[in-house]
């Protein structure tokens, strides 16, 4: 099989991981960040780009893994004033706002090239694993030419409908771990009260039917009081405010965005979210 051109831009805690499971691969690599010291782990295997505009124009099929609206912006605004796109395949996996999804989309297509929203599910670790959930929206033939691509990334890729379905799946997912982590530390922090050592409800809690793999995940985290970022309070908290623009009305998304932003504001968002715990023990 012969293997395009790929382009990776975004070497961040999630980004970083993923570019090196297609590195190591074999695939044909080349690599952009904004802070150029990221890119040197790349420089032996890969090629390394000081440009993102250098690196789309010369690779087929271009990756995107940014951590907000403003930084994708910044990013697709270089590369609408690229003169010949066309026949690319751009592939967002950054979660962002839908109608900028769309918006994107729609300014890509007019350039008669590709694009699809492939956001994740899973952090640092699944990452590095190269076992993600990945929530794809688009067009299947494009779909089936990036996949052998995405299965380096994920053990799953789900194909949830046209641009702009992937981003609609990933906050829903956010939606309902903000729900779990709350849930989970507020669980904690009532059985420490009643006298219940924490290692004993987290263990009760994995092994009965309210276990899952989020509450086995941030164990250690709780139990070894570390909350070294998997994934920051704060990327939560701009899942929820997305949430919320999509329509999300509820009074649980009321609560989850009330006490997530205060836990922000107690200096918490770099921290790992399950760190929110922290925030409630103060308020008790």
């Amino acid at each position: 099989m012969h293997h395009k051109n790929i382009g990776w831009i975004g070497l961040g805690n999630m980004g970083f991981p993923m570019a090196k499971n297609l590195e190591n691969a074999g695939f044909p690599l080349s690599v952009f960040n904004r802070t150029p010291s990221k890119s040197e782990p790349f420089t032996d295997l890969s090629e390394v780009y000081i440009s993102a505009v250098e690196l789309v124009k010369n690779c087929d099929i271009i990756f995107t893994m940014v951590s907000n609206d403003a930084a994708i912006i910044d990013l697709y605004e270089d590369i609408f004033h690229l003169e010949d796109i066309s026949g690319k395949i751009f592939i967002d996996m950054s979660t962002i706002s839908k109608d900028l999804t769309l918006t994107i989309a729609q300014k890509i297509q007019e350039k008669q090239a590709r694009f699809m929203d492939a956001p994740v599910a899973g952090s640092t670790v699944p990452a590095k694993e190269g076992t993600l959930i990945i929530m794809a929206g688009g067009e299947e033939k494009d779909l089936q030419e990036v996949l052998p691509y995405l299965n380096k990334l994920g053990k799953a890729v789900k194909h949830v409908g046209p641009v702009g379905s992937g981003i609609s799946a990933k906050l829903a997912i956010n939606y309902f771990l903000s729900i779990i982590y709350q849930g989970l530390a507020e669980t904690v922090l009532f059985a420490e009260k009643s006298g219940i050592k924490t290692e004993d409800i987290l263990e009760i809690i994995n092994e009965s039917a309210c276990g899952s793999g989020a509450t086995k995940v941030k164990t250690p985290l709780l139990l070894q009081q570390d909350y070294a970022p998997a994934f920051a309070l704060d990327f939560m908290l701009k899942d929820l405010n997305l949430a919320k623009k999509e329509g999300v009305n509820t009074p649980m998304n009321t609560v989850l965005l009330e006490t997530y932003q205060k836990a922000h504001d107690a200096g918490l968002g770099k921290q790992d979210v399950i760190s929110i715990i922290k925030y409630l023990k103060q308020i008790q």
